[in-house]
């Protein structure tokens, strides 16, 4: 079993400096994966990475976001996918199986919803449940400003370190950090990736 998530950029044709967010972008899913072989971008801004710790896909999925927030303007939507993996190709868009279709269904799914975040898995009611958190998460995580979403992604870059220090990286207070991190939810999101985690071990 292994998870996909496909994604887009909202709003890139918008940006002046494409660059920014790309750069933002490839350095978000090197991190999340060094093999450039389970990672794609294309069509200007469509991406898709291969997870294949299906545990982490929410809190990896949650970390691309607070990457591109951290740039104003931007968002992304994001479709996650899991299930079986029947096909492996030379690039990750080229492989196949039930998490590549699930993660494709999704994303189509949001479109139209006009939603950002979704997964499809081949259990109804999981999916149904996860969805609906999902959608409260959204509540939160669609409204970091710039400043709250590179606070979440130092956080969940740094997951050991304290606040101070991540004051020093940002040249904030400690105080300011906890601020932004309340701000954002980070502590709820968090715990909801805790949930994932117990969710997603289930499935067979």
């Amino acid at each position: 079993m292994t998870s996909v998530i496909t994604g887009d950029i909202i709003n890139s044709r918008a940006q002046e400096n494409p660059e920014a967010w790309l750069n933002a972008l490839k350095n978000a899913l090197l991190i999340l994966n060094p093999d450039s072989k389970s990672w794609e971008i294309y069509r200007g801004d469509s991406f898709q990475i291969e997870i294949k710790d299906c545990l982490s896909s929410f809190k990896y999925a949650a970390y691309i976001k607070s990457c591109i927030k951290s740039i104003s303007g931007l968002d992304v939507r994001l479709a996650i996918g899991i299930g079986d993996k029947t096909y492996q190709g030379n690039r990750v868009t080229e492989s196949n199986g039930e998490a590549f279709v699930f993660s494709g269904e999704a994303l189509e799914a949001l479109k139209k919803e006009k939603q950002n975040l979704r997964i499809k898995t081949k259990d109804f009611e999981l999916n149904k449940e996860l969805n609906l958190y999902f959608k409260l998460a959204l509540i939160a995580m669609d409204n970091w400003t710039p400043n709250s979403a590179e606070i979440v992604k130092l956080s969940l870059e740094n997951p050991n370190i304290l606040q101070s220090e991540l004051g020093k990286i940002v040249g904030i207070s400690q105080d300011a950090v906890s601020k932004r991190q309340k701000r954002a939810y980070l502590n709820e999101i968090l715990e909801l990736d805790l949930m994932y985690r117990h969710k997603i071990a289930t499935l067979s």
